[in-house]
């Protein structure tokens, strides 16, 4: 999968998008992270993006200029299946909106700044709006990691064991159960037994009976669901 990311501050992220799980995706050729600076698109020759809001409200507005020339060179050069822009106001990520952003194959992410963007990019070129939490960011940078992060995780080959990618926290909407490694023993504080025991059967019913009762009584609202 390829995903573009439209930023003011491409620099913050050039790190991110290359260590880790990101990185390892992109040199097996799983995925493409591109990064363009919103600056390189705007006709004022002292580079700016942003204005004063109509109606006298506090802040400062990305102008839609900039943003359309940005998005237009992108979709010129191949077909996209989202158009995301980051915002607290869009709807609230998860693991099942990552599950199907991972199955696409072009995306757009467009972070904000400043008091957030013109209006009418919203209504004519954005098709989906996400939120990565109920508190505002200074801008959409890192929530913009934290969704490509989230997606290309879950694309084929990218983890060596994709079952380890299946078993995470909320994607059957349960907390997962707690986890452990080797020793058995440190300072008395002891590995369940029944992970010692070799029995499949009562490992797997007693991880979902762990999952269950984390869920109920740290997230309750996952139950729901």
């Amino acid at each position: 999968m390829r995903i573009d990311i439209i930023t003011v501050l491409p620099e913050m992220l050039e790190g991110f998008v290359n260590e880790s799980i990101l990185a390892r995706a992109q040199k097996k050729g799983l995925a493409e992270i591109h990064l363009h600076n919103l600056r390189d698109y705007t006709s004022d020759k002292w580079r700016r993006v942003d204005d004063y809001p109509y109606g006298g409200f506090a802040g400062m507005v990305m102008q839609c200029e900039p943003i359309d020339r940005a998005i237009s060179a992108l979709k010129a050069e191949r077909d996209y299946d989202d158009v995301i822009y980051v915002t607290p106001d869009g709807e609230r990520f998860d693991q099942k909106i990552a599950n199907g952003m991972s199955l696409q194959k072009n995306l757009i992410i467009l972070c904000g700044h400043y008091k957030g963007i013109d209006q009418r990019i919203r209504e004519h070129l954005i098709t989906h709006e996400i939120s990565v939490g109920d508190y505002v960011l200074t801008g959409g940078e890192l929530a913009a990691a934290c969704i490509a992060d989230a997606v290309v995780r879950l694309v084929p080959g990218v983890i060596s064991d994709d079952q380890s990618a299946l078993s995470d926290c909320f994607q059957d909407d349960l907390l997962a159960a707690p986890i452990y490694t080797r020793p058995a023993e440190y300072k008395g504080w002891r590995v369940p037994d029944i992970l010692l025991s070799g029995n499949e059967a009562k490992i797997k019913q007693w991880e979902m009976d762990q999952a269950m009762e984390r869920t109920k009584r740290l997230r309750p609202d996952l139950l729901k669901k």
